[in-house]
């Protein structure tokens, strides 16, 4: 499928430098490129070489870098191209800011909230593939998006594949919401194996190719944790519908139960490019250059239930949604900060997940998620207790 050239999509890329806004940029080359769509911005943060000659090839009107300390190496790597240029959080919200029709929202982290409500707010649709706007502001976010008259559609391949199978006709008849996960490298490990898990080790995915936070959320699975949580938020389904299974080929992305028994799922393979291409082209599907399943080359096709004594953050997940307010909030910037204190080397791969707990525990009384502000002032609190649990492990 291609878009016809007197209707070009705008577009916006917030975290163009990530492995999905590479991949979408490859969607977007495959359906036209310049001639099919307009790209309004893309921001980053550290990659600034690949930022700026990902704006000089797409004609980007703006390129935005997250770090305030590069925007003069990003101005000098564009000068004379004619592409405008930002940084720092002004410059995220003046990239979400324009009038695009298309918003990929996938900023790792909290700090992809701001820029994202921003968009939802002018109408735009939203790609989202930034779990942190539905974990910490679920409620608000989808709200914001309903108020702006834009759609939401999701990019994570397990939402994107209920998204697909879930038959908005026969929504009094949906049962049951089915997140598959890998299990990711350690999915066979002891808990003495994992103790000693290094950075490097937990960086490498054995079916997907990812950045560093995510690659490590799939290790410990904390990816899947606020996969739950997002679930809940997009799909309306209570806590005790949705269920984790482990499916370490990655080839059935989720499913979706219904009161008659049936199952629906959606297979493909292990590529970020066909969720990315269903979401930018929805409700149309593309033609895309994607592996095709051979079915007989599979010939298996693994379950097992999350071991959550392994893997802690499932359960985590489901204490937060039971708890409400903004545990889920707090569960985020615990994990985020526990996080970087595994890839500083500070604490251990088991440690994160002790963090986070001990975090949630001690703010159980943080209050309502009646605000932006609320879900703000809970994340930096979380982020302050988190750091004192860490520097305490340090010093004891």
């Amino acid at each position: 499928m291609t878009i016809e050239k007197q209707q070009p999509r705008r577009l916006t890329i917030l975290g163009s430098t990530g492995s999905i806004g590479v991949n979408t940029l490859d969607v977007v080359r495959q359906l036209g490129g310049r001639d099919a769509f307009e790209i309004g911005a893309l921001t980053g943060n550290g990659n600034i070489e690949l930022l700026a000659e990902q704006a000089r090839a797409t004609g980007a009107k703006l390129a935005v870098t997250a770090d305030e300390s590069q925007y003069m190496t990003l101005k000098d790597a564009l000068s004379g191209s004619g592409v405008d240029v930002a940084a720092g959080r002004s410059g995220l919200q003046e990239a979400a800011s324009l009038d695009a029709d298309w918003v990929m929202a996938a900023i790792v982290g909290t700090a992809g909230l701001g820029p994202t409500l921003t968009a939802a707010a002018r109408g735009a649709d939203i790609a989202l593939a930034n779990k942190e706007c539905l974990v910490s502001a679920g409620e608000l976010f989808v709200e914001a998006v309903k108020a702006g008259g834009g759609r939401l559609i999701p990019v994570d391949s397990e939402h994107s594949a209920i998204f697909q199978c879930l038959d908005n006709d026969q929504r009094h008849a949906l049962e049951r919401i089915i997140l598959t996960a890998s299990g990711g490298p350690f999915r066979t490990f002891t808990r003495e194996q994992m103790a000693g898990v290094t950075v490097q080790t937990a960086r490498t995915h054995p079916n997907w190719s990812m950045g560093l936070k995510i690659s490590v959320g799939s290790a410990s699975m904390f990816n899947k944790a606020l996969e739950m949580v997002e679930a809940k938020h997009l799909f309306g389904v209570a806590p005790e519908q949705i269920e984790v299974v482990v499916h370490p080929q990655s080839i059935i992305h989720s499913m979706v139960g219904y009161s008659d028994g049936s199952v629906i799922a959606q297979l493909g393979a292990p590529d970020m490019r066909t969720a990315i291409g269903y979401a930018l082209t929805y409700p149309k599907r593309p033609s895309l250059k994607v592996d095709r399943l051979d079915f007989a080359k599979l010939a298996r096709l693994d379950f097992e239930a999350p071991d959550e004594v392994r893997f802690p953050a499932i359960r985590l997940a489901r204490t937060a949604l039971t708890r409400g307010g903004l545990q889920a909030a707090i569960m985020n910037a615990a994990e985020e900060t526990a996080f970087d204190a595994f890839v500083e080397e500070k604490i251990g791969f088991l440690d994160m997940a002790d963090i986070v707990e001990a975090t949630m525990d001690r703010l159980l009384d943080c209050g309502s998620a009646g605000s932006i502000d609320a879900v703000f002032e809970a994340d930096a609190e979380a982020r302050q207790v988190a750091s004192a649990i860490i520097e305490h492990e340090k010093t004891a």
